[in-house]
């Protein structure tokens, strides 16, 4: 008999409790081949990673489940699909994060997909994770919001934000994912984080226009449970040591505090 998977959602809830912040490395199909992920992957051995969250706006490729086969083959770290369609849940993956656009009022993807997408869904074996899934403006229009055909949050609306997560926890979604998108050009506010983590208790994922050790901290210090990192990994490989050392170094200094 095949054992049972440690669920994915007990394991960041475990995380959010004892206060231990996790790294994901988004990897999106239409920008990677075999050489820079295998290259990505070794990066991985010496810089661990919590999660790969794979996908993104468009999936032009056909190669997505060839791609996680190889992750798979090459590192224990968990998968999440990261789906922007019901076209979009090929490979052996561990999870999808099953996204509502709360933050959109396109019924399409706030519901359509998923009615589509059902079946498969409920025959993949997949670990779902029901997420709150909010576009947050970050200073020039994105992919996701072209494709999405909805608006972003405004970024200095931290209020709407929050009753949107609010009503998205009473809705019964199990994480929230604030994203400036990919190419963000600003992050998501601490402003915002801080006023979503105030008003929920699930796990909350922060992501897009994460640059900069100092940007990552930051969102970190406001509440990000997971912090993903995609676009600038792609571009500049050696941010990933960067990154990892800051989330460490954050994850250190909270264990002490419990301690005392």
């Amino acid at each position: 008999m095949r054992p049972t998977p440690p669920s994915l959602y007990d394991a960041l809830c475990t995380r959010q409790q004892h206060g231990r912040k996790a790294l994901a490395v988004l990897l999106d199909p239409d920008n990677l081949n075999e050489t820079s992920l295998l290259h990505l992957l070794r990066l991985s051995e010496a810089h661990p990673v919590d999660y790969f969250f794979v996908g993104g706006s468009l999936v032009l490729t056909e190669h997505q489940a060839a791609l996680i086969a190889l992750v798979k083959a090459h590192s224990t770290v968990p998968v999440l699909l990261f789906p922007s369609h019901s076209l979009h849940l090929d490979g052996p993956a561990d999870g999808v994060l099953l996204l509502s656009l709360i933050s959109g009022r396109n019924p399409d993807f706030l519901i359509g997909q998923h009615v589509v997408a059902a079946p498969r869904l409920k025959a993949s074996g997949l670990q779902l994770l029901p997420t709150g899934y909010m576009l947050v403006d970050s200073g020039r229009p994105t992919t996701a919001s072209y494709m999405s055909g909805t608006l972003p949050l405004p970024h200095d609306k931290p209020g709407i934000a929050a009753c949107t997560a609010l009503a998205g926890e009473q809705l019964g979604l199990k994480l929230m994912y604030l994203d400036g998108g990919s190419g963000a050009k600003n992050p998501v506010s601490g402003a915002m984080i801080k006023a979503v983590r105030e008003a929920v208790s699930t796990p909350i994922i922060v992501g897009g226009g994460l640059n900069s050790g100092e940007k990552v901290y930051a969102a970190l210090a406001a509440g990000a449970d997971v912090v993903v990192v995609g676009n600038h990994i792609e571009a500049r490989p050696e941010f990933l040591a960067e990154v990892v050392g800051v989330v460490a170094s954050f994850n250190q200094v909270t264990a002490a505090q419990r301690v005392f």
